[in-house]
């Protein structure tokens, strides 16, 4: 009886094993597969969503989208809506030096200066209030002059006299008027000889603001240098927005004169529209609104005036409407038919939203698959952070690049962006696998609580 139990015990575990096996997503659960390449170092692998492939999925929020190996088992992802892109840019500048002379027994005291500036604030001339007698002036630093440089400052370049090696150790002070000054901290800067080598350092590290002008004061003014060389680095850094992916024109339909609507394929976060002025010496005042669903009210998105004017022999247009970039699934464009209107048929009108990466991490062997729609599948994308354990913006720059070999396999038939994609709905077979597994386990329970309850023999 017990190696009777045991061999049911053993089927039962084998059933559940290979009920799970079965339950797991395949490739072809999914409607839309396409094959990728591989290029650059791995084994992360990132890939440009384009918005044809966007549109493949039947989730608006990709949940839906998988990559595959060759022996079908999904590869570990992750989901990422490109952010702005910052962008630095960095000059260096020669800047005049003046120097700062005291008495030698004014000891550590800044010294007090006279100074002459031009119409725009350069500097001309830098004297000391009153000059110290012959003999007795101590060269205490120097004054740069950076008003001409009105970005942030992230560097400082000096050069001096080759008689003065070793350490040159100063303060930093910035004002804007010469009157007050802000402590910037300390830098030094060396040569040093020793046998045949030559260590220097020149550049000092600033805090990145701005200043018009900066007071080097040396900790021991008898060991100043002179300065043979002053540069400045400054910086300045903008954000650009990501680049935005436009769809093919859709075909839209009229509700009354003057009235547009248009379906897009799914709730999307539209950013911009643009609409297809085929007459020319077109002009329309428009407000466009936008909706999820059919029973919910139209929201206002934005107005402009489209046009399509020709002036001096040249086609001059405007038919980009800015959105506030929330999710709408449909759209309509009210014109003020006092300006001629845009006709008795709705234009073509195409959006665009934000581009999407997708990075995976290769296991397995090649070539791998990316597919995408299923309705009834759950999100499974893990956080960058986790995918990748030293994330970093930069370092997702570096990784490999994976591309849809063949992108007409994803393309949108002619005249629409996108078929609809398929309603969200229950998997059958997935639900049939589940009863069956939780009967097997059912069964199992039993046998086990049937064996519990027997007697046992000679007892």
């Amino acid at each position: 009886m017990s190696q009777k139990l045991n061999l049911r015990w053993w089927g039962a575990m084998g059933l559940c094993v290979a009920l799970s096996a079965v339950a797991q997503e395949q490739p072809g659960d999914f409607q839309s597969r396409v094959p990728l390449s591989l290029s650059g170092e791995g084994p992360w692998y990132r890939l440009e969503l384009a918005l044809a492939v966007q549109l493949r999925a039947s989730q608006t929020d990709l949940r839906d989208i998988r990559v595959f190996n060759a022996a079908g088992e999904p590869q570990a992802y992750a989901l990422a809506r490109q952010q702005a892109q910052a962008t630095e840019q960095r000059s260096l500048s020669a800047v005049k030096w003046f120097p700062l002379y005291n008495a030698a027994q004014a000891g550590d005291t800044p010294a007090t200066v006279r100074v002459q500036s031009g119409t725009n604030g350069t500097l001309v001339e830098v004297q000391p209030e009153a000059r110290p007698q012959a003999g007795q002036a101590v060269l205490r630093g120097w004054l740069l002059d950076a008003s001409a440089i009105k970005a942030p400052l992230q560097q400082l370049i000096l050069d001096w006299s080759s008689e003065h090696d070793g350490f040159q150790r100063f303060s930093i002070e910035a004002s804007d008027d010469l009157q007050h000054w802000q402590a910037w901290g300390e830098g030094q800067v060396a040569r040093l000889s020793f046998a045949d080598e030559r260590v220097e350092q020149h550049e000092v590290a600033l805090p990145g603001q701005s200043a018009r002008y900066l007071r080097l004061l040396w900790k021991t003014p008898q060991t100043a240098p002179a300065l043979t060389s002053a540069q400045l680095q400054s910086s300045t850094t903008s954000s650009q927005p990501s680049p935005l992916v436009w769809s093919q024109p859709l075909v839209g339909a009229t509700a009354k004169p003057g009235e547009y609507s248009w379906q897009l394929p799914m709730g999307l976060n539209v950013e911009r529209v643009r609409i297809e002025l085929k007459q020319a010496n077109s002009l329309a005042p428009a407000r466009l609104y936008g909706r999820r669903e059919s029973n919910q009210p139209w929201q206002p998105l934005g107005n402009g005036l489209l046009y399509r004017l020709t002036q001096n022999g040249q086609d001059v247009q405007q038919n980009e409407l800015q959105l506030p970039g929330q999710v709408v699934q449909q759209l309509r464009l009210v014109v003020d038919e006092r300006g001629g209107g845009l006709g008795a048929e709705a234009p073509p009108l195409a959006f665009a939203v934000r581009g999407a990466q997708l990075v995976f991490l290769a296991r397995g062997t090649g070539p791998y698959t990316l597919a995408l729609g299923n309705p009834g599948v759950s999100a499974a994308n893990l956080p960058l952070s986790t995918l990748i354990p030293d994330y970093s913006p930069q370092r997702l720059k570096e990784l490999g690049q994976a591309r849809i070999e063949d992108a007409g396999q994803l393309a949108a038939p002619a005249g629409v962006a996108v078929a609809t994609p398929v309603a969200p709905g229950r998997d059958w077979k997935k639900v049939g696998l589940w009863a069956v597994l939780l009967l097997g386990v059912l069964a199992l329970g039993g046998m086990a609580f049937s064996l519990l309850r027997k007697p046992q023999a000679g007892s």
